[in-house]
Parts: C-alpha cells; structure tokens; sequence
C-alpha cells in the first residue's frame, strides 16, 4: 500500500509510488485558458478525507485519486486507491460510482461493481466511453460510460512486458497516462520509459517513441528517444505532450514523425524556477492538458500548477506554493495543493485531482472566479 502524503518527505513517498508502479499506481485531456486578468483562482469541489464515500461535495471520500478527465458535463475520475473509476457531475458536485469495487483488487471485465481494476491511474474519454491505464493489470481498459461495461483493450493481467502486437498479446509495464485523438489512444508506458500508440478498432499496439529497457533524456526521433518514467500525456491534435516525471521534464512529440524534443526543463535538475525552456526548474511533474496553446502541468513535487506556451516554451506558476504541500482555496500562491497529479478542463475551469489530499480541486481560469461547489476538506 501507498504511504499517505505527510508521512515522509516528498521525494522520498513519490520513489515509493514509482517503486510500486508494477504492482499498483496518470491521460488528461482538455482545454482551459488564462483570464485575461492574469488571476487564477482555486476551489475545493469533491472530497475530504479518505475512503470510497458516494455523496455530494465534501461528503464523498477518495483515497489517492490519480487522473482526470471530462466529457464537459462530468468529470471521471481513476481513483487510484480504491481501484474504482468515480463519477462526479460538475453542476452538482455528485460523486458516484461507476466501476470497480473499492478495496477489491482483481482483473474481472464485466458491468458496474462486477468489474474489477488494479490501481487505475490514467484515463481519457471520447466522451461514449472512457479508456483507463489499468497500471497494476498492466492493462488498458474500456468503460462504456452510459452502462458502466467494462472491457479489455490491450495487454494481458499478470503479465509485464514491452511487446507490439493486438489485443491480449500486447504487453505493458506500468501504463500511467493516456490521451486520445480520434481513434487512436495514446499511452505513457512508464516503467518501459515509452510511448506507445492503440488503434481502438482492432486493438492493435505499436511503439511510437522510446525503447523499453533505456532510461535516459535523449531527444530524437522513435526509439533513438528515450524517458525516465513518463506520466501524464495529452496532445493538441498535432503533437503529444508528456510529463516526463523522472526527468522533471516536459517533453513534445510530433505524432506524424515521432521526433521528440524537450519543451521545457533540464534532464536532472530538480527545481522550482519560471522561465523559458531548459530555464525553468520542475520537481516530478506529472498531469498534463492543453488548450492547443498553452500547456498546463500538475507539477507534483512542487505542489504547484504551471503553465507553458507552447510556441516559447515559456513556463509561469498558474497556483499554489512551491515547498507548500496543504490544502487551502484561495487566490494564486494563497492556494496550495498536496500532490497535485492529474488535470482536465471542461473548456472553463481547470480540474485537478490533489492526489495527497484525496480532493479534487476547481482552478476557475477564464475569468479568475472562486466557488466552492461542495464545501472544505475535512
């Protein structure tokens, strides 16, 4: 089992996530802006406290929500400890169940709480159904949202591995992120530091980028490109865009190529600095979304919320602290985060899954306003 946030330092729990990956636990995908004011606001929109309560704002529970998406009228959650993929309606901030069976770890297909997951921590929505990287199955799942259905994509529960090929002969080793475009998913292999690529049609998985087995930061094109944990993935249609968390790196991926370069931070420098490129400092980034101009990156280690414009690589702190890990609502640096770990948007506000917190946090950016849909954290 995971430590709980607050029980050591920060680097020292996220090695023990990373260590556990192959027997545990993120895609995001959105699109949020900056107000034009230059303020962006956080509130507190589901959760407080841990466990797998079904409720409405502070009176339902999570226990180390890993990933996020949306359809733009709910948001989906991979709740990573529980092993259960969650449900919130944003109008509302009512937390339902959709699949899984909290405190059941298993590897069944099958509708609603017959299903069963192991550390789900990537999702992504075409908005008729969701894909979860399934990182303990070393799976990628399929729910149909409208039934609860949940199938297998790709990979085998059980076995560990980096091979190519379709459905159940596929492997993984620790899938942590996934996105979508059109159909074809996309998926951060962490501990095989690749990316991979699923045609959804027929199940069938090559490598787009790195080599399993090679850990490093070399830029360049397919497997002459290599990672160090890659996490939280999203794309703008054109290009993927990667938080390359053991690197403290964010990386950029032309899809039609596969040529990776590095949009922001430097292979081995773990900091908190603002600024253009190789300038600016991450410590373990993990979630990503974009708007196709601007990147947005939960940069976990930190406890922070940045942004990059993708033309400049230039990076700014959007929200919270860095070296503050808490949990307040509030205005720029007055809010704080604890683990910050997944992101999505419905288009208008930017949703967070504050991982330490067992929370999901709201960052109002278009017009920098702050709400509480469903009071504070326990």
């Amino acid at each position: 089992m995971i430590k709980r946030p607050g029980e050591t330092e920060n680097f020292i729990i996220f090695l023990i996530i990373l260590l556990m990956f192959s027997s545990f636990m993120p895609s995001c995908s959105g699109a949020g802006r900056c107000s034009s004011t230059g303020t962006v606001n956080v509130s507190h929109l589901a959760g407080g406290g841990w466990g797998n309560v079904d409720g409405t704002g502070a009176a339902a529970s999570f226990y180390n929500p890993s990933s996020i998406t949306t359809d733009g009228t709910s948001l989906y959650i991979a709740d990573y400890g529980n092993n259960t993929i969650r449900m919130i309606a944003i109008a509302s901030g009512t937390v339902t169940t959709l699949a899984g069976k909290a405190g059941i770890v298993g590897h069944a297909d099958g509708k609603g709480v017959d299903a069963t997951f192991n550390s789900p921590s990537g999702i992504a929505t075409d908005r008729t159904n969701l894909y979860v990287a399934d990182s303990g199955n070393n799976t990628i799942r399929k729910i149909v949202i409208a039934t609860g259905e949940v199938t297998t994509l790709a990979g085998k529960a059980g076995i560990i591995g980096h091979v190519d090929g379709t459905g159940a002969a596929a492997k993984f080793n620790s899938p942590a992120g996934i996105t979508i475009y059109g159909t074809i998913l996309y998926v951060a292999d962490t501990w095989n530091n690749a990316i991979r690529k699923i045609a959804i049609a027929s199940g069938a998985v090559t490598t787009l980028a790195g080599k399993a087995g090679i850990i490093g930061h070399a830029d360049g094109t397919g497997a002459a490109a290599s990672f160090y944990n890659p996490c939280g993935i999203t794309t703008d249609e054109t290009s993927l865009y990667v938080a390359d968390y053991g690197n403290s790196t964010i990386r950029k991926i032309v899809i039609a190529t596969g040529e990776v370069t590095t949009l922001a931070g430097t292979a081995g420098i773990i900091g908190y600095a603002d600024g253009t490129g190789a300038a600016a400092s991450f410590y373990s980034p993990s979630g990503t979304t974009t708007d196709e101009t601007n990147l947005y990156v939960a940069d976990s280690g930190n406890n922070t919320i940045r942004k990059i414009v993708i033309a400049t690589g230039e990076v700014t702190t959007l929200a919270g602290t860095a070296g503050v890990a808490s949990h307040a609502d509030g205005t720029e640096k007055a809010a704080s985060f604890y683990y910050p770990w997944g992101m999505a948007t419905d288009g208008t506000n930017l949703y967070v899954t504050d991982y330490g917190s067992g929370t999901i946090r709201k960052i109002v950016i278009a017009t920098g306003e702050v709400t509480t849909l469903a009071g504070m954290t326990s």
